[in-house]
């Protein structure tokens, strides 16, 4: 029963009206009590100045009509004569008092009762008459049961309250539930109506959010799987075209054998390469890709990166620049990790740099590395997707030679994976600039 969001507000506020209600009669009673008491002694008061007038100067017949009257309104009537009460019971203090020639209004215990005691002293002769009735709390329970019925229409009042505010309460959160189904069963179009209160709009508005992240997500990736398909048909036609023209024979020659193999061997390591990124990218998702921390100096890292590609930017046309120090730049990182997130990025500016264009291995204290080049670089739309998988290979695809769309993806993951952050953004030679900081 309590299972629902409704039935557990409406559980609260019949809880929190009942103790409110039982607060409330708790101060009430008291209050109501003293209330009816002091009634009931105002008017024995005024009783007990009305029966000394009458009985102290009235006839005979008037003073027994008046002590009836007063006795079946509840109230008990004494004379005092001389000092002497006319019947047991009375507190001797008060019949000194009354003889004296002294008013009294006080609570006293007669027979046994607590009562409300009023007395009036006549003139002369040490007489009077001492009225006295009971202290009841029927009038407080009378006056108490009155508010009662107050409280117990607001505690209906507040059931019913709550059960609407609960209701209230649960319709957005059951909507923002069913549209996260919908979400689950691959609904992306789905949209939520974004209303005060505050905080279901917050609601409403992170899971239109999240639809239209999951839209564009579910988007690139679809386009990602297109292209990296595509990379992988292609070596593949390639290999399995050459090999089926050794197979019919007709490649002939040991030269025409030699230029086969050795195309279909650069296809097959191209191959590899893909399939080798994919699922390092796969196991940095996964966070299940081993790094070994250990000390590292950055520059003589640095240095082997440039002497390893020197040879291959002099082929490609393309001067290697190094803007390494002489002191040592020590940084805690795995330097095979490392290593190649710099050969990604190299290779991925030789891709772009036209012949004549800088590349350049830089390399700042503390723990700074970067790698620039002065091929066409990025626009700052390019900038903010750099690093998603497959977004600046579906853009300049056609325009320019690309990669698998795998490299800087997975050159963000490796470098998080050491610790560290990559940024992207324009160099001074024109191109591209690639900073990692350790």
């Amino acid at each position: 029963m309590l299972r629902t969001l409704t039935a557990r507000v409406t559980l609260v506020t019949c809880a929190t009206a009942l103790v409110a209600v039982l607060i409330t009669a708790l101060a009430a009673f008291p209050v109501a009590a003293r209330s009816a008491n002091d009634e009931a002694r105002a008017g024995l008061s005024e009783k007990a100045d009305l029966a000394g007038e009458v009985i102290s100067a009235a006839k005979p017949v008037q003073r027994e009509r008046l002590v009836q009257r007063l006795r079946g309104e509840g109230i008990a009537v004494y004379l005092v004569r001389r000092g002497i009460a006319d019947r047991p019971g009375l507190p001797a203090r008060v019949v000194g008092q009354v003889a004296a020639g002294q008013p009294v209004d006080t609570r006293a215990v007669v027979g046994g009762q607590p009562v409300f005691l009023s007395a009036r002293p006549f003139p002369g002769n040490s007489t009077g008459v001492v009225l006295t009735r009971p202290i009841t709390r029927s009038a407080a329970l009378r006056l108490l049961a009155t508010v009662w019925l107050a409280l117990t229409a607001g505690l209906i009042g507040a059931v019913l309250a709550g059960w609407l505010l609960a209701r209230l309460i649960a319709r957005p959160i059951r909507a923002a539930a069913a549209a996260a189904g919908r979400l689950r069963a691959g609904d992306h179009s789905v949209r939520l109506a974004v209303a005060p209160p505050a905080e279901v709009a917050d609601l409403a508005d992170a899971l239109n959010q999240l639809a239209s992240a999951l839209a564009t997500s579910e988007g690139r990736q679809r386009e990602f799987l297109l292209s990296v398909s595509h990379d992988l048909r292609t070596p593949l036609a390639s290999i399995r075209g050459y090999a089926e023209a050794l197979a019919d024979g007709v490649v002939a020659g040991p030269d025409a054998a030699a230029k086969a193999g050795h195309t279909m061997l650069h296809e097959a390591e191209r191959l590899d390469r893909l399939i080798s990124d994919l699922l390092t990218l796969a196991r940095l998702e996964a966070a299940d890709l081993p790094v070994d921390l250990i000390p590292v100096d950055l520059t003589e890292l640095a240095r082997a990166a440039a002497a390893a590609w020197d040879p291959r930017c002099a082929s490609a046309g393309v001067p290697l620049r190094e803007e390494i120090g002489t002191g040592p730049v020590p940084v805690t990182t795995d330097p095979g990790r490392l290593r190649q997130v710099l050969d990604g990025l190299c290779d991925n500016a030789l891709k772009a740099v036209p012949p004549g264009a800088p590349l350049v291995i830089a390399v700042r204290a503390p723990g700074v590395i970067e790698i620039r080049d002065g091929g066409p670089g990025f626009t700052d739309d390019d900038l903010a997707v750099a690093f998603e998988r497959g977004a600046l290979y579906q853009r300049y695809r056609g325009s320019r030679k690309v990669g698998s769309g795998l490299g800087l993806a997975l050159a963000a993951r490796l470098v998080e994976r050491l610790g560290g952050t990559i940024e992207a953004g324009h160099a001074a030679e024109g191109g591209a600039r690639f900073t990692i900081t350790l």
